[in-house]
């Protein structure tokens, strides 16, 4: 057995050796098979830097065609079984948020843009095509020149750093003057329309966004500007409502106008409180019972509408249902009562007119309700709407679109959404740049004036970074 066990050592030996001069010891193999699973391929050096490459290269190829002025427009279909919309857009974001991929360094390359998005709302086709030029260049140096990625990264690090130097150093500010700093504001909103679908009314759409944006006077808090789409007429119709419109129906009965508005918003259950425990029964042995039972269930929803009417409200908003008893009993009262505001418009609305979103009623004294001049129901096109003029924070506004179809009303609002985060952006940070690609060959110049002092190989990575 000692020399079975020894003979099997020493064949043993050369297999490892050999092992070994491939550059793969079995303990290797041996714990990579530990914890993958069947199937599954792993790939290292060239093969994995260029799947990355290729992977992000190609998402920006995707929306590199819907750049700029003349850049064109994607039909994305949904695939899954339950919805298969299409919506036509050129909008970066959309357009990768919407593809699937299994590639980890496109899926950086979509975070990236949807980071950009999140932040400050457009340029999200740019920085995805940056990145992809980027990873261009950087593919060039890897495989043809075999300049180490740390060394890359480094000289981009000194190429980034001269280039903001460059970038700051051309930045103008002209918030002191208020006529010239409205004026850049409509240049930044029509370049920012002038490669979306408003292209056509880009003049008419800056002044809807930038008279928007100014109302807020200095907050940065886009809530206070709603975006509400009605089909119909032409995008030229869409216009800027000084004031809340809210796509909601008044209850039966009730005032359709009120002035020196007090709101009370609540998100609280107004229907029939009966008991919610599944599987629960109540047997009773006349009806006469069932009829004492239903009778309780309208005392404990009276007693409700009382405490709500104790709050000296002569509006009341709610997120969910309000149900015939309280709706008759508000209309008694002389109470405007507004149902099923969904969450976004009832948190709007608290912002808007100052007040507080409540479910329970039992201390008036701790509530504080929103106030506004006028509430009344009014047309735009063929819906009614109810609107509210004379919002307490003053601030509020609301943007309707107009447009012959929903795909144009949606990609309408996308393009109406970038140009009023881009000009939120620039009353926050009020330094503008000169557009057309003059910026960009200033930074390239910058860079490439330091090219040559410095030294090693970083050089080359920042001439390709310029």
């Amino acid at each position: 057995a000692a020399s079975s066990s020894n003979r099997s050592r020493r064949v043993g030996i050369p297999h490892t050796v050999e092992s070994n001069n491939r550059g793969n010891s079995p303990s290797t193999a041996t714990m990579e098979a530990a914890y993958l699973e069947g199937g599954t391929n792993v790939d290292k050096g060239e093969n994995a830097r260029l799947s990355s490459f290729v992977g992000a290269i190609s998402i920006a190829d995707l929306v590199k065609t819907t750049l700029g002025p003349k850049g064109m427009d994607k039909i994305l279909q949904h695939v899954s079984e339950h919805n298969q919309s299409v919506s036509v857009t050129n909008d970066g974001a959309t357009i990768l948020r919407s593809v699937h991929l299994d590639n980890a360094a496109a899926k950086v390359l979509v975070d990236i843009a949807r980071v950009q998005d999140d932040e400050v709302g457009d340029g999200t086709t740019s920085v995805a095509v940056l990145c992809g030029e980027l990873l261009r260049e950087a593919e060039q140096l890897v495989t043809q020149q075999r300049i180490h990625p740390q060394t890359i990264a480094a000289g981009w690090r000194l190429a980034r750093t001269y280039a903001r130097e460059a970038l700051e150093s051309a930045a103008v500010d002209v918030s002191s003057d208020d006529a010239g700093f409205r004026d850049v504001l409509l240049k930044i909103a029509r370049t920012t329309l002038s490669s979306k679908l408003l292209t056509h009314e880009k003049d008419y759409f800056a002044e809807l966004a930038v008279d928007a944006v100014l109302r807020l006077r200095g907050s940065t808090n886009l809530e206070h500007i709603q975006v509400l789409k009605k089909a119909g007429g032409q995008l030229r119709d869409s216009y800027l409502e000084e004031g809340f419109l809210l796509d909601k129906k008044i209850g039966v009965g009730q005032p359709h106008r009120i002035e020196n508005a007090k709101i009370l918003i609540a998100n609280t259950s107004m229907d029939t409180d009966k008991i919610k425990i599944y599987g629960s029964r109540v047997r009773v042995d006349s009806m006469n019972k069932v009829a004492e039972i239903e009778e309780a269930e309208k005392d404990k929803m009276r007693s409700k509408c009382d405490k709500i009417i104790a709050h000296g409200c002569n509006v009341f908003i709610n997120r969910q249902l309000i149900y015939n008893l309280p709706e008759s009993i508000f209309a008694e009262k002389g109470i405007m009562a507004i149902e099923h505001a969904d969450f976004d418009g009832v948190e709007r609305l608290a912002a808007v007119t100052g007040g507080e979103v409540v479910s329970t009623f039992d201390h008036p004294e701790l509530v504080t309700m929103g106030e506004c001049d006028v509430i009344e129901e009014i047309m735009i096109g063929e819906d009614k709407v109810i609107r509210m003029g004379g919002c307490k924070t003053g601030a509020a506004c609301t943007i309707v679109l107009r447009g012959a179809s929903s795909h144009v009303l949606d990609e309408a609002e996308r393009s109406l959404h970038d140009a009023l985060c881009i000009l939120q952006a620039t009353i926050k940070d009020p330094r503008s740049i000169y557009g057309g690609g003059c910026t960009e060959v200033l930074m390239a110049q910058a860079i490439d004036r330091r090219v040559d002092s410095t030294p090693g190989k970083r050089a080359l990575a920042m001439a390709a970074f310029a």
